[in-house]
């Protein structure tokens, strides 16, 4: 899969006349939580030439593929990544820490993750995995019988939003991680979680099942304790937006002065 996903990008770059240099699993496949039949959520930066930037015309600063059972693929354009990256974008701070990377430039990847730090917002990244864990507990964990594989996309933004609380920091990816660290005390709740996760990586449907009674009572007990701390936690870091300025302006010259 991973050569037809390098073909793919391949393709874009041609068609597209841009050049990637970053690309990524993004879904449950980098959070630590992929069924049998999870498809790949690949997501990418690219850089157009040039002249692309210098025009008095706003233009599509996305490129998406179209969806298929397999395969999941769409990319930002740098700068559009960077004024994210200002604003402290979860997902795409997310991005940059992918355990499963497919392509790099990692001397230009390397000078994001150097600025990450500075521009992360624990208020707004608390406030985008709240959102998150309220949109999909509010949709599909209500009642006694549940949609019970959507406990992980619960648990994971609600565990972010601890991790953030706790470390003030971005939160991992992976799934795992967040509950080895967070839930090491807790071993009846870790125990319900580990199982259930088992039974997700082993292929079960995990459809409608009754609901996990101590997993819903410990997220309705953090949902509610979130959505009095987040106003609480500190605004974004420091304002970069002359360091990201220079950042995109060298990205794009070396990207294709130094092209072949």
């Amino acid at each position: 899969m991973k050569e037809k996903i390098l073909n793919s990008l391949k393709q874009i770059e041609v068609r597209e006349q841009v050049k990637i240099i970053y690309a990524c699993e993004s879904g449950s496949r980098a959070w630590g939580f992929p069924s049998q039949d999870s498809d790949y959520d690949v997501r990418f930066i690219y850089v157009r030439p040039i002249d692309w930037y210098l025009s008095i015309f706003n233009k599509r600063d996305v490129i998406e593929m179209p969806i298929n059972e397999m395969l999941d693929i769409n990319g930002w354009d740098l700068r559009k990544a960077l004024n994210l990256f200002r604003k402290s974008n979860p997902p795409l701070m997310e991005w940059l820490e992918s355990p499963i990377v497919y392509s790099s430039n990692e001397p230009i990847i390397s000078g994001l993750r150097n600025l990450a730090g500075s521009t992360f917002s624990p208020r707004a990244c608390t406030y985008h995995y709240l959102h998150m864990a309220k949109g999909n507990f509010r949709e599909y964990l209500q009642g006694e019988t549940v949609k019970i594989k959507k406990y992980f996309y619960v648990l994971r933004p609600i565990l972010a939003c601890q991790w953030i609380m706790q470390y003030g920091t971005m939160p991992p990816m992976e799934f795992e991680q967040l509950v080895d660290t967070l839930l090491s005390d807790q071993g009846e709740l870790r125990a319900a979680i580990q199982q259930l996760l088992a039974r997700k990586k082993a292929g079960d449907e995990l459809d409608y099942e009754p609901r996990i009674g101590i997993i819903s009572e410990f997220i309705e007990a953090k949902l509610a304790y979130f959505e009095q701390q987040a106003a609480l936690m500190p605004q974004a870091g420091e304002d970069q937006a002359e360091q990201l300025d220079e950042l995109f302006r060298s990205i794009v010259k070396q990207v294709w002065l130094t092209a072949d």
